[in-house]
């Protein structure tokens, strides 16, 4: 295997307060990994919560493998090495293989540079920070998975799912290192450069996807959709009341899905600047207003307002700002957050309609706020918005990104799923009538006597 030469053109200073700043913003996305185990684990049935959690954390052990590997050097080795990526879907996996090469330095003392790639801090550091992405990505999935599915089954689906779906389309987004490289990103070889033209090789009109809504959001939740059509619904679907078994574990979760999630929509400004601090309220903002838009549905709809739709609505707003954080100002968030809680508070109701198991509303929370986050830059975004003071350009660009985003991971997903039958997706009805715990772990979380 022949690794990339790194030109010196990669090399540069690094600003320490940066550095410290984005090593903390990787951490607490890293967080957000057993944040989601407890609020799956919580939703979960009490005989499925250990199987719903280790899915979450063999996501994190999988995903971090496969991405010091070979993740990063297909999301942005181009970037750095100053390779050409492969027709704009993703950059050569092999040319930083292993990563190691992140580690290079050229002069001494006081000259010393190290691999940043244009950016303030090394790239290293933003290969951690995007590792916890790609590892939330796959785990949030497995929601919708919930109480039927082989562990390991699972385990194979998360290293294939991230090479062929996740990397690539994180190219596509923000390859390059800073952005704008690949088919969706804002350079002249893009989907966006073709709609409205190019000015010195840049997109008049560059989507807008400041923290992962698409990469995210829409990729996780139409793969959710996709493997709970072809992996069929749970015994009992529809007939059994399948009720959380541990509200505290799914606030609790939501708790810290909100304190990492600083780090995934601040950290994603890659510095302690102006704009960071405008993400944080933005995040704030939309938040705490999505919370007000699902109860408002609950008191409608259920006359009451419950803890669970509390935590719901704090993850529905957390995904619509996204993709936006860094493009609205607070009062726009407001707006958006309390539209995406209201929408997912809806939209839940849709597996019941149609009949698909999506068991712990992935498709109703991540797809539906994750695609109105995105769409909602068209007309919230400051200056940009159709809204806000711009025209329907920026909607346009934001919802063909986002359409060409649910066709490739749909059908990319739906090769794999069907891929992997041979090993068995489902586990046998009697081990999931009597709880997939003591069937896949042989354990399980409450010994009664």
């Amino acid at each position: 295997m022949v690794l990339a030469q790194l030109p010196n053109e990669s090399f540069g200073p690094i600003d320490t307060g940066n550095t410290a700043f984005m090593l903390v913003s990787a951490a607490l996305v890293l967080l957000m990994a057993p944040g989601l185990a407890f609020f799956y684990g919580g939703l979960a049935r009490g005989k499925s919560v250990l199987n719903m959690m280790m899915m979450s954390f063999g996501a994190l052990a999988s995903i971090s493998v496969v991405y010091v590997l070979w993740g990063f050097s297909m999301s942005f080795s181009d970037g750095i090495t100053g390779e050409s990526d492969i027709l704009g879907l993703f950059a050569n996996p092999f040319a930083l293989f292993g990563s190691d090469q992140l580690m290079s330095t050229i002069g001494e003392g006081d000259t010393e540079q190290y691999v940043t790639a244009g950016l303030s801090v090394p790239a290293v550091i933003f290969m951690g920070f995007q590792l916890t992405f790609a590892v939330i990505t796959v785990a949030l999935i497995s929601g919708a998975l919930a109480e039927r599915v082989k562990f390991s089954t699972w385990m194979v689906f998360t290293v294939i799912w991230s090479t062929i779906v996740y990397f690539p389309l994180s190219h596509m987004v923000w390859g390059g290192l800073v952005g704008g490289g690949g088919l969706l990103g804002a350079g002249e070889d893009s989907i966006a450069a073709k709609l409205f033209g190019t000015t010195d090789g840049e997109a008049n009109v560059a989507p807008i996807d400041f923290a992962g809504g698409t990469v995210v959001h829409i990729n996780a939740g139409i793969a959710a959709l996709v493997l709970v059509l072809i992996i069929g619904k749970r015994v009992g679907f529809g007939r059994t009341a399948y009720r959380p078994h541990n509200i505290p574990f799914v606030m609790l979760g939501a708790a810290l899905l909100w304190f990492g999630w600083f780090g995934f929509n601040v950290g994603s400004e890659l510095g302690a600047d102006l704009l960071a601090g405008q993400v944080w309220v933005n995040t704030t903002a939309a938040t705490a207003a999505a919370i007000i838009g699902w109860l408002a549905v609950e008191l409608i709809r259920d006359k009451h307002a419950t803890s669970v739709g509390a935590a719901s609505g704090i993850v529905a707003g957390l995904v619509a700002i996204t993709p936006a954080c860094g493009a609205l100002t607070p009062v726009g968030s407001l707006i958006l957050g309390v539209i995406a809680g209201a929408l997912a508070a809806l939209a839940i109701g849709m597996k019941n309609k149609f009949g698909y198991d999506d068991s712990l509303d992935v498709v109703g929370v991540h797809l539906v706020a994750g695609l109105w986050g995105t769409l909602a830059i068209g007309l919230l975004g400051k200056d940009v918005g159709l809204l806000w003071g711009g025209d329907y350009k920026q909607l346009v660009v934001q919802a063909v990104i986002a359409f060409f985003a649910l066709a490739f991971t749909a059908v990319l997903t739906a090769i794999i799923a069907f891929a992997l039958k041979p090993l068995g997706w489902r586990v046998s009805d009697e081990d999931e009538k009597s709880g997939i715990d003591e069937a896949e772990h042989a354990e399980t979380a409450y010994e009664l006597a």
